[in-house]
Parts: structure tokens; C-alpha cells; sequence
């Protein structure tokens, strides 16, 4: 059964090849969003402005009951919620004109996923059109995955099986992911993070929540970190070109980018000291949560609706950036954590034992606005610097960050950017620049 049977959906209910200039007009005059000054398009996503991690879900089947490692982070789904939750999102589109979006994840041409991304909203199909890597000349409906994006179609809660009216429900027989209940784009994102970090493990390429970019040296280098914690400031340095500033995978040939575009925190944005990200605000991008004026101007210190305050743009927006995607064999990796109590020092080099054990433990702290409630520093421990995107076992992730920091005589660095003179409140975060 192809993907579009079993969605039950018919070609004439799509609007497809449009292009993200058509997208932001329909985004526009359908209410969804407004143009600021610079000419970005600003959404508010209402009471999810963040990821919701108890809403998301994997289908426990004979697929994933033995190769997932199901728990807190990655919770079970029984096939019997996902089909009933399968159909009501079939009767929920069944009179809906949709936007499809044809993208893929990966810039390896051995390690691309041809991906399809149906939305309701013409926001979240320009967001899927600058944070993926574009596909629209692909023929035909067929793809890797499927991502179905609903913000307006909610959950029963309990009475579906579910926990909210929002949901994230990842199936991997049937490659599909199912959004519902909530706007924030950067569900759509990580869900296809979740499925590169299945789908890449199992095919020996090491996938990482990490920036990554490369000087005029030819060398790469890696940042890896949970959301807020620096890898987008600290990636995009104009002495060096950008390769990607959130998802990574790490294959035999190299490193390569997951993503087409970037997704920067904008809270506080100062122009001169992130001059890279400011200038990619522009038309083709996407704020959301932003506060502006009445003259459209943003002001990115106001944290009104949120403190995770969210840009999107295409790496293209970035001057100095790596048309290709790709890098060498990292000559060094920086495990960037957000100490929010003055524990760790500045800085530690670290052996290939002493990596293993950072990357597996990952200590940091939750930013706030990162996740939903999240509205002070809360430490935690996020093994591989993203354990809610990492469906297997955490070792597995480990052992072969092992082999191949060894194997490539990568050196490994701890780097806290997070708080001195004090613990947060009382000192001072660590400039990133």
C-alpha cells in the first residue's frame, strides 16, 4: 500500500511545487502570520513553544520492539492507539487541501532520506521548505518517510491513549510520523531527527545533535550541546565556513549535514556579536514567538510569549557557508555544556575514555523555553547531548563515537558555557563570543 493510500489521500486535495515566496503570501492571507520590518515571517504558535517530550511517541511493533530503547525518552505507543490515532487523522483530512512539501534529510548522496512533509498550515510548509533539504522536482508521492503536520486537529488525551491534545507518533513499519495538537515547527524537525538516528546507526554512519563547520585549513570541527547551549553562535564564525548548525551524520567519507536550513535561538540576538544570524532574518525566514512593534520591528530581548524564541532560514543565508554540506574527518569535537552551577571549569581536554563517558552522561542543564515548563536552568543529564532524538540504545551511539574519534585521532574537549562567580542568578553566563 503506498503512503497516500494509506493516508487516504487524493492528489487533487494537494497544493505541491510551490514555491517559499507563494508559501509566505498563502501564510500571510490565510492569518498565520505577518512580514516584520527585515521581511521575515513572524508566527506565534500559541501555548506550545517548545517541545512537549511527554507527547511524543514510538509504536512499539516487531520492527522496533527489540532494536528501540524504549523509556522516558522514547515512550512506547501500542499499535492499537497509533491506528485509531491513524484514523482520525485520515477523517480529520479528508476534506482539507494540504501543502506537500518534497524534501530530503542528509546531504550524503549514500545517506539521503527522500522525505514528504503534508501540511495543514502554509507556515509550517514554509518552515519545512527552509529547514529540510529541497526536492520539489522529485516525481511522483512515493518516499523514504512521511511526515503528516495537523496543528489544528487535537487529541482526546486519555481517551486516545494519548497524555494531551498534542501528539508526535513515530512508526517506523510504516515510516510515517503523525503531528497533531500543536504549532511549534521544531516538532517537525526533531521528529525527522529521531528517524535519521534510527535509520543512520543501522547503516554505520554515527548521527550527532552538533554543529559542525570548517575552516580555510580544510579542517572540521564539531560542537556538539543541547538546545541554547551554543552550537549555532559558536558555528557560525565568519573565519570559517558554516557546514550545519544542529544535526550531523558521520560516515566513512566524512561529515555531512542532516539539514538544509538552521533553527537559531533568537532570544537576546545581538547584532553585533551574532552579525551571522541577524542578517540571515530576512525574507524566506521564519520567526516565531517574537515580539515586535507596531512598526514591525523585532526585539529579540522581549520574552514575552517565550524564551525559546526561534528563527529559521536555509544555511544559503549564512555568507560564509559550505554549498555542499560536507566536511573532512572532525580534528576536534567540543562537548559544549551549560553548567548552571559553576561546577565544571572552562575547559578540559579529554581522552577517548574520558568522551565515551561526557557524551554517554551529558550533563547540562535545560535552557529555558527549550521544552515546555522549562522557565529557569534546570540541570539534567542528556545522554549523547540529545536523548530525546536517540531511539537506540545510548551504548551503541557511544561505541562508535569511540572508534571514530580513535581512528581519526580527533581531539575532544569539554566546554562550559554556562555560568561563573556563581551559580545562575547570582553569576554570569559565559560569553560566546
Amino acid at each position: 500500500m503506498s503512503t497516500m493510500e494509506l493516508l487516504g489521500l487524493k492528489k487533487s486535495q494537494l497544493k505541491e511545487g510551490y514555491s517559499v515566496c507563494r508559501l509566505i503570501n498563502e501564510a500571510v492571507v490565510r492569518g498565520e502570520g505577518k512580514l516584520t520590518k527585515e521581511g521575515a515571517l513572524l508566527i506565534e504558535t500559541g501555548q506550545y513553544t517548545g517541545r512537549s517530550p511527554k507527547d511524543r511517541f514510538i509504536v512499539n511493533d516487531e520492527t522496533t520492539k527489540n532494536t528501540v530503547a524504549f523509556g522516558k525518552s522514547n515512550l512506547p505507543l501500542s499499535q492499537e492507539v497509533y491506528d485509531n490515532m491513524l484514523e482520525k487523522v485520515k477523517t480529520y483530512m479528508r476534506d482539507k487541501d494540504l501543502y506537500l512539501i518534497k524534501a530530503k534529510a542528509g546531504a550524503s548522496e549514500n545517506h539521503a532520506l527522500k522525505i514528504n512533509v503534508f501540511c495543514e498550515d502554509a507556515a509550517q510548509a514554509v518552515f519545512s521548505s527552509q529547514i529540510f533539504m529541497k526536492d520539489q522536482e522529485r516525481e511522483g508521492y512515493e518516499a523514504d518517510f512521511t511526515v503528516v503536520a495537523l496543528p489544528n486537529l487535537q487529541a482526546e488525551g486519555e481517551e486516545d491513549g494519548l497524555h494531551s491534545e498534542a501528539f508526535v507518533i513515530i512508526n517506523f513499519t510504516d515510516r510515517l510520523v503523525l503531528i497533531g495538537g500543536t504549532k511549534y515547527s521544531g516538532e517537525i524537525k526533531k521528529s525527522i531527527f529521531s528517524v535519521m538516528n534510527y535509520v543512520l546507526l543501522g547503516e554505520g554512519v554515527l548521527p550527532m545533535h552538533c554543529s559542525a563547520n570548517m575552516g580555510k585549513d580544510g579542517k572540521t570541527a564539531l560542537f556538539f550541546g543541547l538546545s541554547g547551549t551554543g552550537k549555532t553562535t559558536l558555528s557560525a564564525d565568519p573565519k570559517r565556513d558554516l557546514i550545519g548548525d544542529d544535526e550531523h551524520g558521520w560516515s566513512k567519507e566524512g561529515v555531512f549535514n542532516i539539514e538544509g536550513g538552521c533553527y537559531a535561538k533568537c532570544i537576546n540576538l545581538d547584532a553585533a556579536k551574532e552579525k551571522e544570524i541577524y542578517n540571515a532574518i530576512r525574507f524566506g525566514s521564519v520567526l516565531e514567538n517574537v515580539v515586535v512593534n507596531d512598526k514591525g520591528e523585532a526585539d529579540y530581548c522581549d520574552g514575552t510569549l517565550t524564551e525559546n524564541t526561534r528563527c529559521t532560514y536555509p544555511l544559503e543565508y549564512i555568507e560564509n557557508h559550505r554549498e555542499d554540506r560536507k566536511g573532512g574527518h572532525p580534528s576536534t569535537i567540543l562537548f559544549l555544556t551549560a553548567d548552571a552551577f559553576g561546577v565544571l571549569p572552562p575547559i578540559s581536554k579529554l581522552t577517548k575514555e574520558g568522551a565515551m563517558y561526557h557524551f554517554m552522561s551529558g550533563y547540562t542543564s535545560k535552557l529555558a523555553g527549550t521544552e515546555r515548563g522549562v522557565v529557569n536552568p534546570e540541570t539534567t543529564f542528556s545522554a549523547l547531548f540529545g536523548e530525546p532524538f536517540m531511539p537506540r540504545q545510548i551504548e551503541e551511539y557511544a561505541t562508535m563515537l569511540g572508534e571514530m574519534i580513535e581512528e581519526h585521532n580527533t581531539e575532544v574537549y569539554l566546554v562550559n558555557t554556562g555560568w561563573s562567580g556563581g551559580v545562575y542568578g547570582v553569576g554570569e553566563r559565559t560569553p560566546l563570543r
